[in-house]
């Protein structure tokens, strides 16, 4: 019998799960989630026995990194929702932090597995739809101020954000933070409120992204 997920944990059992996870997190990003798991837990500094009392298979593991990391973002985006003084600046604090998502699109990409794993988590599902319903606010509330274009909608800024995310593999650690850096600074200047080259379609709704 495993342990139930949602029971409160000692510290010493929280403990040990955090470093799964964060081991699971550095070893994913780097490899890919079709690591073995005892690598994963030498990684984390714990036994195979603790790493499967935690987390009984692999797909149990990836839920888990795609559930923090979706948490960090989430949280993020209430932050700087809460600590920003106006939603467009919000919305640029959230685009420069959203690097904890790449993870998530990473295992989504390179694992037909993971993929169908984080489709059908209802938990998954749920961190999403609000970090959904926060990106809303924000651009909504930027459109107010006057300081984002009126033609975007939340689906097309999410789907910037997705393809910024699924950048190629650059030479060097160096040139990968250039290209990024790059890319935001394009994908602002294109979201932002002046005269600029109309946009084709309506614009994309969150509702228009498919689960």
């Amino acid at each position: 019998m495993t342990a139930d997920a949602s029971a409160p944990l000692r510290a010493d059992a929280r403990r040990n799960r955090d470093q799964i996870i964060a081991a699971a997190r550095a070893i994913f990003a780097e490899h890919g989630p079709e690591i073995a798991m005892e690598e994963i837990a030498r990684t984390a500094g714990v036994g195979v026995g603790t790493l499967y009392r935690r987390f009984p298979d692999r797909d149990s593991l990836i839920r888990a990194v795609a559930v923090d990391s979706f948490q960090r973002v989430l949280d993020g985006a209430k932050a700087a929702a809460r600590e920003e003084p106006t939603a467009w600046q919000a919305l640029l604090r959230l685009i420069y932090q959203s690097d904890e998502l790449q993870l998530s699109v990473q295992l989504a990409m390179q694992s037909r597995p993971a993929l169908a794993t984080l489709k059908q988590d209802p938990v998954v599902l749920a961190l999403r739809d609000d970090l959904l319903a926060e990106v809303d606010r924000m651009v909504r509330g930027a459109q107010k101020e006057g300081n984002l274009r009126r033609d975007v909608g939340t689906g097309d800024v999410v789907h910037l954000l997705s393809l910024r995310l699924r950048t190629p593999q650059a030479r060097t650690p160096e040139v990968a933070r250039m290209a990024a850096d790059r890319s935001i600074a394009i994908m602002i200047d294109g979201l932002q409120a002046k005269p600029g080259t109309p946009l084709p379609w309506r614009p994309l709704a969150a509702e228009d992204l498919a689960h």
